[in-house]
């Protein structure tokens, strides 16, 4: 009964910035876990980063380590990604990810709810 209601995806030209949000409801978090991913066209689902709700501890993938930063607000019980010094190859299809039992993990198929996932489209 979870549901990830995403925001903040659009056009951006290479090296500008974004910020996603997700809010999530109908439970809250606390010592879940939450994520993010991205799908481009033509490619498989990517891992891009987690961060667990109560301690705020977060793990990226190397493809954007120091690039993007996830962060949550728990009174808004909102996720963030932040992305910095967008490149064409961070065009995708980006999805807010939650579980309520999972610590750790890069496989979409732990976590248990998704959103509806937002379009970032970086130009060249």
């Amino acid at each position: 009964q979870v549901q990830l209601v995403e925001s903040g995806g659009g056009l951006v030209q290479a090296g500008g910035s974004l910020r996603l949000s997700c809010a999530a409801s109908g439970r809250t978090f606390s010592g879940a876990s939450m994520g993010w991913f991205r799908q481009a066209p033509g490619k498989e689902r990517e891992f891009v980063g987690q961060i667990r709700w109560n301690s705020g501890n977060t793990y990226y993938a190397d493809s954007v380590k120091g690039q993007f930063t996830i962060s949550r607000d728990n009174a808004k019980n909102t996720v963030y990604l932040q992305m910095n010094s967008l490149k064409p190859e961070d065009t995708a299809v980006y999805y807010c990810v939650g579980s309520r039992t999972i610590s750790w993990s890069t496989r979409p198929e732990s976590y248990d709810y998704w959103g509806q996932g937002t379009q970032v489209t970086v130009s060249s």
